[in-house]
C-alpha cells in the first residue's frame, strides 16, 4: 500500500513520540498544523505531527461534489449513515502510517492517534483495533461510526481516550460524542470528556488542553 500524502511537523529534532491527526471533511492536513505551536508542550520535546490529507472523492450528502473525504456519508441524522468499507480503508490507510513510524523506530506506546470530525470516526476505528499498544486516541467533535462493527484490539483494552465536543456543534451534535462516551464504557474504556463553549472547531482553551493530555499520555515532562 503506497502512504497516504501528508505533511510532517517535528518540534525538535530525533523525536520520540508521533501523533498522528486527521482532518474533517474537506479539509487537509494543512488544517491542524497551526495549532502545533499553540499547544505549550514542554520545551525539547521531540514530538513528530503526521496530518495526513485524504482522498479527493464524491459525498453524496454534499450533491456528490467531489472534495477531500476519508469516507462517503449518505445522510446526516443522528445514524450518520456512511461507507463503512470506505472508512474502514482510510483505517488501514492510517495503520500504514503508524507501521512506517514503528519502522522509524517509535514504539507503538509513543503514538498518538487524533482525528476530528470524520476524521475522528477513521481515528477510533484505527486506534481501537490496533494490534499493538498506543499512547492515547483523541476524538475531536466527532462520532463513533463503527460502534457496532469494530474489531476491539485487546492489545489497547486499557487505551488513554480524551473526546472533546462543542455544546453548539451545528454540524456534529454533542449528543453524538456523548453517546460514544457511553459506548466506550459499555466496552470497558474509560474516556475522558470534556465540553467546550463553541460550534464545530477547536479553541485556545481546548487547545491547551489537548497539550497538556499529550504532554500527560507521552509522558514528554518526564524525558
Amino acid at each position: 500500500m503506497s502512504l497516504l500524502p501528508h505533511l510532517t511537523l517535528e518540534t525538535a529534532p530525533n523525536p520520540d513520540a508521533t501523533v498522528i491527526w486527521l482532518h474533517g471533511l474537506g479539509a487537509d492536513g494543512n488544517d491542524f498544523a497551526p495549532v502545533v505551536p499553540e499547544l505549550g508542550l514542554p520545551q525539547g520535546a521531540a514530538v513528530r505531527f503526521i496530518f495526513p490529507h485524504a482522498p479527493s472523492r464524491p459525498v453524496s450528502v454534499n450533491g456528490g461534489y467531489v472534495m477531500p473525504s476519508w469516507y462517503d456519508i449518505f445522510s446526516l441524522d443522528l445514524e450518520r449513515k456512511l461507507d463503512e468499507g470506505q472508512l474502514r480503508a482510510s483505517s488501514a490507510a492510517v495503520k500504514a502510517l503508524i507501521e512506517q513510524e514503528l519502522a522509524r523506530g517509535i514504539a507503538s506506546n509513543r503514538i498518538v492517534i487524533a482525528g476530528f470530525s470524520q476524521g475522528g470516526a477513521v481515528a477510533y476505528e484505527t486506534a481501537l483495533s490496533f494490534d499493538k499498544p498506543l499512547a492515547g486516541l483523541l476524538a475531536l467533535s466527532t462520532y463513533f461510526a463503527t460502534k457496532a462493527t469494530v474489531e476491539l484490539s485487546p492489545a489497547n483494552k486499557s487505551l488513554p481516550i480524551a473526546i472533546h465536543h462543542g455544546v453548539q456543534d451545528p454540524v456534529v451534535p454533542e449528543l453524538l460524542g456523548q453517546q460514544a462516551k457511553a459506548t466506550l464504557n459499555t466496552m470497558g474504556y474509560s474516556p475522558q470528556y470534556r465540553r467546550y463553549n463553541m460550534e464545530h472547531s477547536l479553541c485556545l482553551v481546548q487547545i491547551k488542553d489537548i497539550g497538556a493530555w499529550l504532554t500527560q499520555v507521552l509522558g514528554l515532562n518526564s524525558r
